[in-house]
């Protein structure tokens, strides 16, 4: 009677039941497929075991995160008796994030709402004025009153923003205030005294790079003034010309000033338009722009805007070219500036709406327009407040 063989010594009863399955599986013919589904499944666990790493590594960051929350937000305290309990603040959303790294790294925290500090110039730089600048436009870019502009670059604009032309270089100062040349023998009292500041206002500006054991700056140097000011220089035309009083003649920049010693048609008070566009075309009213420049073809006629007696009426040499005044008779006074011609003569009485003029380009002027100005017993008045 046959017998099963018995198994070896070195062969388990496992090994041989592994042994004999894959013989069985052999001859089947299914070998290759029993591979293959084997290698599918061993990968398939790799993913898994992958899964499961890297669910355990956002443990570990979360279990961080926890920690600086409760190393940074210190415990509650117990409302007192008779008190509301304080609200409870979301300090979640104010703490660094946390990275999650690799296992046995610390976790490095980035904090979302870091600040750049930003830190202001003392120096003055230059800017070369571009086609289409203006002096209000070239101050607001800089963040500097259209003053600190003109009290930087006095001699490149003499006070006058008129004067702004294309490729112009022009010292930017760091702050609002003036730009000092200093002359042989000046000291910062006087300085300080005429700029409306004090002297430690100086000497403290880091950009002047004083001496504190010297007082007398050095000569033929720039000082920043911060928070200096003074009155300009404006081009202006004399506000003493009146029908009545009489000038001690023709001055050298003042050709068209009349004789005075008038008397002639007064005005009604009130004002129309001294052209037929009611739109600026140039600067505003302001501190250093006493008038408005209203847009005006060449040529284009000019009107008085209320009656009364001309009292300068030629070319001036303050900026304003061409130039006819009007003397309204009741403390009211026009100025037309800029002209390509002037139609009156000295003494002569306008009503208003008549034509004084045309307009056109001269003088300090950049294209034709109309520079309009009204005075009140001698003082400025914004246009724009006035006319219809």
């Amino acid at each position: 009677m046959a017998t099963d063989p018995l198994p070896s010594p070195d062969e388990s009863p496992e090994q041989n039941a592994f042994a004999r399955l894959w013989a069985d599986i052999s001859a089947l013919g299914w070998r290759e497929t029993v591979l293959r589904y084997a290698t599918h499944g061993l990968m398939l666990a790799v993913v898994a075991v992958a899964i499961w790493v890297s669910q355990l590594n956002l443990s570990v960051g979360r279990l961080v995160a926890t920690v600086n929350l409760a190393i940074i937000a210190p415990p509650a305290t117990p409302a007192a008796e008779g008190q509301s309990e304080p609200s409870t603040l979301p300090v979640v959303a104010s703490l660094p994030v946390v990275v999650d790294v690799a296992p046995g790294r610390i976790s490095r925290l980035a904090d979302v709402h870091t600040l750049l500090p930003t830190r202001g110039r003392s120096e003055v730089i230059t800017y070369t004025v571009q086609k289409g600048d203006t002096l209000f436009g070239i101050a607001d870019k800089f963040s500097l009153r259209p003053e600190t502009v003109l009290w930087g670059n006095y001699f490149t604009l003499k006070d006058d923003p008129h004067l702004l032309i294309p490729e112009q270089v022009l010292s930017i100062l760091p702050v609002d205030g003036t730009y000092h040349y200093v002359t042989q023998g000046s000291t910062l009292e006087q300085i300080a005294r005429f700029y409306g500041v004090t002297p430690q206002d100086i000497m403290d500006w880091p950009g002047n790079q004083l001496d504190p054991d010297h007082t007398l700056p050095t000569p033929n140097t720039w000082l920043v003034i911060p928070g200096g000011h003074r009155e300009s220089q404006a081009w202006t035309v004399p506000t003493t010309l009146t029908r009545s009083s009489r000038s001690s003649g023709n001055s050298a920049s003042n050709f068209g000033q009349c004789p005075g010693g008038y008397t002639g048609a007064v005005g009604v008070g009130s004002f129309v338009w001294p052209t037929d566009n009611h739109t600026l075309g140039g600067y505003n009213y302001s501190a250093i722009h006493h008038g408005i420049d209203l847009r005006a073809g060449l040529g284009d006629p000019i009107y008085a805007v209320d009656g009364g007696v001309v009292v300068y009426a030629e070319w001036n040499d303050f900026g304003y070219g061409n130039l006819v005044v009007i003397d309204h008779g009741n403390g009211w006074q026009s100025v037309y500036g800029h002209l390509s011609q002037w139609n009156v003569d000295c003494g002569q009485s306008v009503f208003q709406g008549n034509v004084i003029g045309l307009a056109g380009s001269t003088g300090r002027s950049s294209g034709p327009h109309l520079h309009f100005e009204l005075r009140y017993n001698g003082a400025y008045v914004n246009p724009l407040d006035v006319l219809p």
